[in-house]
């Protein structure tokens, strides 16, 4: 007979930090056969929600009940993009370090990290599932991020977990892989024992195996509901999600607009790393003040090709490549180059790891510096919090950065690009982990910023929804077998 014991519930938990408190007592039941999403906005408590659940902090009251014994860590599994910090030491890395080909010989590959599990079905299938063979001789380090959360998912399921929560877990993957991960999941919910918890910040990205959805704000739950309930329910979507244009001014600029004739070109661009091909014989101008979108799978080298117009790769000295009417190579330092860029991407969010208080990472785009921070003067400070403003995130100046939900890291990312009022920004992935509201007015801060004269957008992105309307050109990258 069917034990018809909850796999495991929350009962009355308020946690000893009153930071991680709720506005009341927790209460939540996880039965078997039912599949979780957990809607929320940035900074909601989606994450603080699933590590009560965890048993991650100590509780004043209530408990946490699981059925079975054992260690809780081994009954639930998470995957976050962060867990890549587990998997290498990457505090050691630098940004830079993955375009050194000679400086990444400790990187383990993925072969190495999942070696336990070498030769088993189970791995073989779930490689052949994602297409993701070729991923095994490839260093940690050099897999993009939409490969990383592969990976990450491919590492955790073989653990066989009977709890499965995935946090955003379709951001970064191209439309492919976000269908073969709906499917995966759907395939191992209703033939193996497992139930699974999807935090969300888009209610579009609930799958059709979801059955039941918590919708929590401000620290607060809200009744359960099943999806097609909450989904039906406009009135609860827009209290999460609560849309108005507002007031978005920009600090006024404090130059004149670039008069350079080509912001980037590059003839016959060839990168190969050892045995690996990455670009090939590529070919691409962008004129002052042109708006692209630049398109790939993941793997494709889309970070390869925006690390030589940020002047990261050191291969960009073996190919011909202009930067803003000048050749690469010829004079102008990486700092020139780099005071002319905003740049953000999944990759650079993953170096930063420095507890340090938000105005600090929003200031160190005036020197773009990755973990050391000079000191911003007073007229910096000024604009960086200008800035800060425009994002919405001027409230979270003096908190420090890894304490900030991943969507409000990114935001911080997003001011650090705009403070130089940049004649070039490159925006990889911009609105990844931020939920409708804010990707909606991301998106209107980036449309606002192109109508200024001479300005350059190469905006990445796996959703072409989401562009902005001053896209009008485009670029697809192909990747090489």
């Amino acid at each position: 007979m069917q034990d018809k014991t909850p796999l495991i519930r929350i009962i009355n938990a308020v946690p000893r930090l009153p930071e991680l408190q709720f506005s009341s007592p927790l209460n939540w039941t996880i039965e078997e056969g039912r599949q979780w999403a957990v809607v929320g906005p940035n900074g909601s408590g989606k994450t603080v929600l699933t590590d009560i659940l965890q048993r991650r902090y100590a509780l004043k009251e209530g408990e946490v009940q699981v059925r079975e014994n054992g260690k809780i860590s081994e009954y639930v599994k998470n995957i976050a993009f962060k867990d890549i910090y587990s998997l290498a030491d990457y505090r050691n890395s630098y940004y830079q370090q993955r375009w050194h080909a000679t400086e990444t010989d400790e990187v383990p590959t993925v072969e190495e990290l999942l070696e336990e599990h070498a030769g088993s079905e189970n791995l073989k299938e779930l490689l052949s599932l994602f297409g993701v063979e070729e991923l095994l001789p490839k260093r940690l380090i050099f897999l993009s991020s939409g490969e990383l959360r592969k990976f990450l998912i491919i590492r955790t399921l073989l653990t066989s977990p009977r709890i499965l929560i995935l946090d955003n877990p379709f951001i970064g993957l191209d439309a492919g892989s976000r269908d073969l991960l709906v499917d995966m999941l759907s395939r191992i919910t209703s033939l193996q024992s497992v139930q699974v918890i999807l935090l969300l910040s888009n209610p579009e990205d609930i799958p059709e195996m979801v059955t039941d959805v918590m919708p929590l704000k401000g620290m607060t739950c809200y009744p359960v509901m099943s999806k097609e309930a909450f989904l039906n329910d406009k009135n609860i979507q827009q209290v999460l999600f609560p849309w108005t244009a507002g007031d978005i001014s920009f600090p006024l600029p404090d130059k004149g607009p670039s008069t350079h004739e080509v912001t980037f070109r590059m003839e016959q661009v060839s990168i190969r790393y050892g045995s690996r091909t990455i670009l090939k014989e590529l070919d691409w101008e962008v004129k002052n003040g042109e708006k692209w979108a630049l398109f790939g799978p993941n793997g494709s080298g889309k970070s390869t090709l925006l690390s030589l117009v940020y002047a990261d790769n050191p291969q960009s000295y073996a190919n011909r490549i202009y930067l803003f009417d000048h050749k690469r190579g010829t004079g102008e330092s990486i700092w020139d180059i780099k005071k002319r860029i905003g740049y953000v991407s999944p990759e650079m969010h993953l170096y930063y790891m420095e507890n340090v208080p938000v105005i600090h990472i929003v200031g160190s785009g005036f020197f773009d510096s990755i973990g050391l921070y000079r000191s911003c003067n007073e007229e910096q400070k000024k604009i960086a919090r200008e800035w800060m403003r425009v994002f919405g995130i001027d409230h979270l100046e003096d908190r420090l950065f890894l304490t900030l939900s991943s969507g409000e890291q990114r935001l911080a990312l997003l001011a650090r690009a705009f403070v130089k009022d940049p004649d070039l920004l490159v925006l990889d992935e911009p609105l990844h982990g931020l939920d409708i509201s804010y990707k909606r007015k991301v998106a209107r801060i980036i449309e606002m910023f192109c109508e200024r004269e001479g300005k350059t957008l190469v905006y990445v992105t796996h959703y072409p929804h989401e562009l902005p309307a001053c896209v009008d050109r485009r670029y697809n990258l192909v990747k090489q077998q």
